[in-house]
């Protein structure tokens, strides 16, 4: 995934949060909606996750020092776990407890401040302007991931992209649209029933949609911390741009992402016994300039010549 790709979507989506959560804070104010509180909490919830998703690939482009040799590329899925950290308790924990105790209150007979207000047309208006900037901010997302996951399919791209910004974004953005109708129904069945149990009920379901997508983000960002390899495309292309007329075959190779845009290739490559150091010494720096060339992400390449004992012993 390009950078300037992942920033487009990144900023695209903090500006119609930023701006959805004034707007939800303001009509929770005027009519106390649950609802509206949980939908400004997720807002500012998702605002500083596009923050932190910036920092994340700012502080990334860092250059390598002593202490981190290989760069700071795999802070992008540091700030990515932390955005899911962060949904998961600010957006989702506090949306369930909100929703909960608006249902307890209600349950107990405590008049409700939606139903009472004369601005309960406002989370309508609201809501109805959040949706749009939603949908602007998930087609914004849609369009920049289209242009980097080709063939695949969107549960593949999210499972599979190394880069972790566009996968949090789409899933923030889906959530955020959800979870707004889920508030529309809330609000509109409070209003059309005169029971505020429904505002109760539906700010639980937010709660629950943004616990589970949270969960979705951390099980995909950790694989990533931990260490992933290359694709199988990326594999299947190192493995034939290393066969050449200097190396005869590979013995075994490993692959890994440093960074979304950073790989390591780790081979060990069979040489013909009768080569000069060098000789071998040649044939493993066109073989790395054949891998780059084939796959331009393999930044650090290790090459360890070998004479394959099999095929010497059935010789």
């Amino acid at each position: 995934m390009s950078a300037s790709g992942g920033t487009k979507a990144i900023v695209a989506a903090l500006g119609a949060n930023a701006g959805i959560a004034v707007t939800k804070f303001i009509a929770y104010g005027l009519t106390g909606s649950s609802s509206m509180l949980a939908e400004g909490i997720h807002s500012v919830a998702d605002s500083g996750n596009q923050a932190l998703l910036l920092l994340g690939g700012k502080r990334a482009a860092r250059e390598a020092t002593p202490q981190h040799p290989f760069g700071y590329g795999r802070e992008r899925y540091i700030y990515a776990f932390i955005v899911s950290i962060v949904l998961f308790s600010v957006g989702g924990l506090f949306a369930c407890y909100e929703g909960y105790h608006k249902i307890h209150e209600t349950l107990e007979g405590h008049p409700n401040d939606l139903l009472t207000s004369k601005w309960w047309w406002v989370p309508l208006v609201v809501l109805g302007i959040a949706i749009g900037l939603e949908t602007y901010s998930f087609r914004t997302a849609i369009v920049e991931s289209n242009a980097v996951r080709g063939k695949a399919s969107w549960k593949s791209f999210v499972r599979n992209a190394k880069a972790p910004e566009l996968p949090v974004v789409l899933l923030e953005d889906l959530a955020a649209l959800v979870g707004l109708f889920l508030a529309l129904l809330g609000v509109g069945l409070t209003l059309l029933t005169g029971d505020g149990i429904y505002d109760g009920i539906f700010t639980v379901a937010i709660g629950v949609l943004l616990v589970i997508v949270a969960i979705i983000l951390a099980l995909e960002t950790k694989s990533l911390l931990l260490g992933e390899s290359a694709t199988e495309e990326h594999v299947r292309a190192i493995e034939k741009a290393l066969v050449g007329d200097e190396v005869d075959h590979i013995i075994h190779m490993k692959t890994l992402h440093l960074g979304p845009e950073e790989l390591m290739v780790a081979a060990k490559i069979a040489v013909r016994h009768d080569e000069t150091a060098a000789d071998i010494a040649r044939g493993i720096d066109k073989a790395e300039a054949r891998v780059r060339a084939a796959v331009p992400i393999a930044c650090v390449i290790y090459l360890e010549p070998d004479i394959d004992r099999a095929d010497a012993a059935a010789k």
